[in-house]
């Protein structure tokens, strides 16, 4: 059996805001983190121990994406290694793009905090490159 532990978005929140981020509630056991800096925008979901990020790198008409595109996203030497692509159905017939990534939280030590931290700049580090990636093979 395994223990759990009761983790809540409150210390996330408080740890965040204290590194610079726009932290707001967006809903319950959720969060939108802003990068001040750029306004960028990352959502945070508390599943149990898990903690959930997605960012939003675009939309774009789904015929755009080809096999070409998807092999640049789901290839082993694609440049982005910390994060990953998820795919959405977005209304009129486009697809939302997201970076994902996530981490378990223990007991919001030390370690949760490197690793909340590490998960959301990885994704703002990675938003850049995946842009670079497939950004003009999504465009217009």
């Amino acid at each position: 059996m395994t223990e759990t532990t009761n983790v809540s978005l409150g210390p996330v929140h408080d740890l965040l805001a204290g590194k610079g981020y726009a932290v707001s509630e967006a809903g319950e056991n959720a969060l939108t983190i802003q990068d001040v800096e750029t306004g960028v925008s990352i959502q945070g979901v508390l599943e149990g121990e898990i903690l959930f990020f997605s960012l939003l790198c675009m939309t774009t008409p789904a015929q755009r994406l080809t096999e070409q595109v998807m092999r640049k996203m789901l290839g082993a030497e694609n440049g982005i290694s910390t994060s990953y692509f998820q795919l959405y159905d977005a209304p009129n017939g486009e697809v939302a793009v997201t970076l994902n990534n996530f981490c378990k939280l223990q007991g919001l030590g030390a370690d949760d905090e490197d690793d909340i931290l590490s998960c959301v700049s990885f994704l703002l580090a990675d938003v850049v490159h995946a842009k670079q990636l497939i950004g003009a093979d999504l465009a217009g």
